[in-house]
C-alpha cells in the first residue's frame, strides 16, 4: 500500500512539473445535471413530482445516490485536475449545490457558489462553482430573459461572472439555459432567438470596452450550433473557415460525430456548446484556448446500452419515471485553457 502511494505521488508530481513546464491548465466545465431537486416540497414552484410523496417517489436515498453520481462525473471529467468552474443548469437551490460541494468527495477542493432564484416555474436554475484557489469573482449579474410583452420571462435568467484566475488575468463567464423545445419546436423558436438577442447585447457590451476581453460562453442551449439561434442570433461561427468573426463556436465539429450531448428518439443532438471571443482564442499571453480544447465529456459510466433504438444512450436518473439511478440526460462538455 506504502508503495502504491508513493507511486501515486510521484506521477502527480511529474503531471504537476509538466504543467507548470508547458502552461499550467485550467479548466471549466458545464453540466446540465437534469433535475437535481432535494426532496421537500417547495410550494412556490411545481417540484411536487420530486418529493418522496410525488410520481417520482423521490426520496433521500435517491437524492444522495444523485449527488455522489454527479461528483463521480466532475471528479472524473478532467482526468487528473479537478475543474476550476463548474457551471450547471437543472439544479433547484443552494442547498442542493451546498450538498453536491460538502457532502460529497469534491469537499477536497474548496469550491464556493455563485447561485440565486430563478423565474423558472419548476424551480430549476444555472449557477456556478468555483475552485476559491484559483479563481477570484469580482462581479456577477442574472439577466431575465423577457417575454413578449416586455415583461420577465418565466424561465432560467443568463448568469454572467466576471472573475480573475490564479494568474492575474480576467476572464468573463456566461452561464445559459436557453427555453426547452418542449411546447414544439416552432412555437418555442422565438424564445431562444430572444436569449440570443439578450447574450449579444450583454457580450457587444464587454467587447465595446476591450477588444481583446476573455469571454467563455457556455450552456444548454435547446439549440444545435448551425440552429438560427446560435449561428445567425449570436454570429457564432467556426473559427476555422471564420477568422474575423465576433464570437467561436468550438462545439462546431462535435455535430460531425456519430454521438452529440444528448441523445432524443434514438436522435443525438448538440445543444451543450462551448462559444468563446476572438479575444481569448487568439490571446498571445496569458489566459488562451484552441479550438481543439473544448471536448465532450464520454465517460464510459455515463452510458448504457439502448436497446430499443440501438447502440447506446444515457444512464439517465429516469427512464420515464421508472427509476434508474445513472446520472442525466446530458453530457457534460470541458473547455480547457492555458495560464503563462
Amino acid at each position: 500500500m506504502k508503495y502504491f502511494l508513493f507511486c501515486l505521488s510521484l506521477i502527480l508530481l511529474i503531471a504537476k512539473s509538466n504543467a507548470q513546464n508547458n502552461g499550467a491548465e485550467y479548466s471549466i466545465l458545464f453540466y446540465n445535471v437534469e433535475n437535481l431537486f432535494d426532496v421537500r416540497n417547495d410550494s412556490l414552484t411545481a417540484d411536487d413530482e420530486f418529493t418522496p410523496a410525488g410520481e417520482r417517489h423521490w426520496t433521500r436515498k435517491r437524492f444522495e445516490k444523485k449527488i455522489n453520481n454527479i461528483s463521480k462525473v466532475i471528479l472524473n471529467a478532467g482526468g487528473w485536475q479537478m475543474p476550476d468552474l463548474i457551471a450547471l443548469a437543472e439544479i433547484e437551490n443552494r442547498y442542493v449545490l451546498e450538498k453536491l460541494t460538502k457532502d460529497t468527495p469534491l469537499k477536497t477542493t474548496p469550491y464556493k457558489i455563485i447561485h440565486k432564484e430563478s423565474p423558472d416555474p419548476r424551480g430549476i436554475d444555472v449557477a456556478l462553482v468555483y475552485n476559491s484557489e484559483t479563481f477570484y469573482p469580482l462581479d456577477y449579474t442574472y439577466y431575465p430573459l423577457e417575454d413578449k410583452n416586455a415583461g420577465i420571462r418565466r424561465s432560467r435568467e443568463i448568469l454572467y461572472v466576471l472573475g480573475t484566475v490564479s494568474g492575474g488575468d480576467s476572464i468573463h463567464v456566461f452561464v445559459n439555459h436557453w427555453p426547452s423545445r418542449y411546447s414544439g419546436l416552432l412555437k418555442t423558436r422565438p424564445a431562444r432567438q430572444q436569449a440570443a438577442r439578450l447574450l449579444l447585447s450583454k457580450y457587444e457590451k464587454i467587447v465595446q470596452k476591450n477588444e481583446k476581453a476573455k469571454v467563455v460562453i457556455v450552456g444548454d442551449f435547446n439549440d444545435q450550433p448551425n440552429d438560427e439561434s446560435i449561428s445567425q442570433g449570436l454570429g457564432a461561427e467556426d473559427p476555422i473557415k471564420h477568422e474575423s468573426a465576433g464570437l467561436f463556436n468550438l462545439s462546431l465539429p462535435w455535430t460531425k460525430q456519430e454521438e452529440g450531448t444528448l441523445k432524443y428518439q434514438g436522435q443525438w443532438f448538440v445543444f451543450d456548446q462551448i462559444i468563446v471571443s476572438p479575444g481569448l482564442l487568439f490571446a498571445t499571453n496569458g489566459l488562451r484556448t484552441y479550438p481543439e480544447n473544448a471536448t465532450i465529456c464520454k465517460l464510459p459510466f455515463l452510458f448504457e446500452l439502448d436497446e430499443t433504438r440501438g447502440g447506446r444512450k444515457l444512464h439517465r436518473t429516469y427512464t420515464g419515471y421508472r427509476y434508474n439511478g445513472g446520472f442525466s440526460d446530458h453530457l457534460p462538455v470541458l473547455l480547457n485553457l492555458q495560464v503563462d
